[in-house]
């Protein structure tokens, strides 16, 4: 899986439709297409599975914890890669975990809770996804 690195890659998949959504977190997929060619690995065209992940400061003000959501994002993303279709996703925090909740920005229970909801938002997709296939 390769990652979104330009802004201009981030803005064409935001602006493809939500296929996917939980009380955090929303999944938006856009064809390889619509991509605009980024830096990219030697030789690695725009084909397979593109991963962006944007958590907004808004939603996630200590450093720490934007980091720890984007690192279960992109783990939980490459455990369903192979279900998924090749397209580019970009999965957005759209709102704040509670701080009375979760004290610790980095803490084993915000850890799950955050691993819980992506895996039901990747669920949801890999599951229409293997309805769709023949």
């Amino acid at each position: 899986m390769q990652r979104l690195k330009t802004r201009a890659q981030f803005q064409a998949v935001l602006a493809a439709p939500v296929v996917s959504r939980t009380a955090h977190f929303v999944l938006h997929r856009a064809d390889l297409a619509c991509l605009p060619p980024g830096p990219s690995p030697a030789g690695a065209g725009v084909d397979g599975h593109w991963l962006g992940a944007l958590i907004p400061k808004r939603w996630a003000r200590r450093a720490v914890t934007r980091n720890g959501i984007r690192r279960q994002i992109y783990a939980a993303a490459a455990g369903v890669t192979l279900r998924l279709p090749a397209s580019a996703h970009v999965v957005r925090l759209r709102a704040a975990f509670d701080r009375r909740q979760f004290v610790s920005a980095s803490s084993d229970a915000l850890k799950r809770a955050v691993r819980k909801e992506l895996d039901q938002l990747f669920a949801r997709i890999a599951g229409a996804a293997a309805e769709a296939a023949p």
